[in-house]
């Protein structure tokens, strides 16, 4: 498939829009996703945020530390640990602790586990031996 003058007009304006590469092949027929890209680079067309390094700033703002410290944790906040406390990025959970409890719902699930059945039976045999 050759570009053809229309063509280029076509990508540039599509390009310009915001159409994904994917978009652009259909619209313009006979043209693999590929080749658009390779067109809009070789034509010198405005670079657009990749998917993948746009995820990768997602992934690091989830996993930025959250949470309170020390000095901004009350009360009626989670003191579930996250993280070692030998270490700068070193946290509390931080968010609504249950009435009563140190914790959150999550981390109150986690801290205070009913014993199941055969941890219970041998629990008791190591009592009685």
């Amino acid at each position: 498939m050759s570009w053809t003058e229309e063509k280029v007009s076509l990508l540039q304006q599509l390009w310009g829009s915001g159409k994904t590469a994917s978009e652009i092949a259909e619209i313009l027929g006979g043209m693999s996703r590929n080749a658009v890209i390779g067109k809009a680079h070789r034509l010198g067309l405005s670079g657009r945020p990749s998917p993948i390094k746009r995820r990768r700033k997602a992934e690091q703002r989830e996993s930025a530390p959250s949470g309170a410290t020390i000095l901004n944790l009350t009360e009626r906040m989670c003191r579930w640990p996250l993280g070692d406390p030998k270490e700068p990025g070193f946290r509390f959970c931080g968010k609504s602790a249950l009435s009563n409890l140190p914790y959150c719902a999550e981390h109150a699930a986690v801290a205070y586990q009913v014993p199941n059945s055969k941890r219970r039976d041998e629990t008791q045999k190591a009592a009685t031996a």
